[in-house]
């Protein structure tokens, strides 16, 4: 009974640790494409400072198709697709740490420390600042007169 309770534990190691490989890889890929958007985009807004941008045809790929569209189509587009990207490699890196403590937990380990951190959003931010602000003591003032 204790080698099946072995060659479980072994199947369940390695299946979340291929799930953890494969989610990162996924990170990879969706970042290497929104570099790939972000270099677009650059080169599309450079040359709408020099040309007239707002008629001229461009050809973009989409998947496997190539289309002409209108330069200030293609920019939205790329835009669009840019904040899709975005969303989507927050989502898999959210995934991926959740995979990540579900391994550890198989492995018997501790969740990572400070692996769950999120950014403050502005009103933290500015309540933070605020509180910061509020404990610091006013300068002294010194008379120049006096010295």
């Amino acid at each position: 009974m204790a080698s099946q309770e072995v060659i479980k534990l072994l199947e369940d190691l390695e299946s979340a640790g291929e799930k953890v490989l494969s989610i990162r890889q996924e990170v990879i890929d969706l970042d290497r494409r929104r570099n790939s958007n972000r270099e677009a985009i650059r080169n599309l807004k450079n040359l709408a400072r020099s040309e007239d941008f707002n008629e001229k045809k461009i050809w973009i790929a989409i998947g496997n198709t190539f289309l002409e569209i209108k330069g200030n189509q293609a920019l939205e587009r790329l835009e669009q697709d840019q904040k899709e990207l975005d969303i989507s490699i927050n989502k898999c890196r959210s995934r991926l740490k959740d995979r990540v403590n579900d391994l550890r937990d198989i492995e018997g380990k501790e969740e990572l420390k400070g692996f769950g951190l999120k950014a403050l959003d502005k009103d933290e931010m500015l309540m933070v600042h605020q509180t910061i602000q509020s404990n610091i003591p006013p300068p002294k003032m010194y008379d120049a007169s006096k010295f």
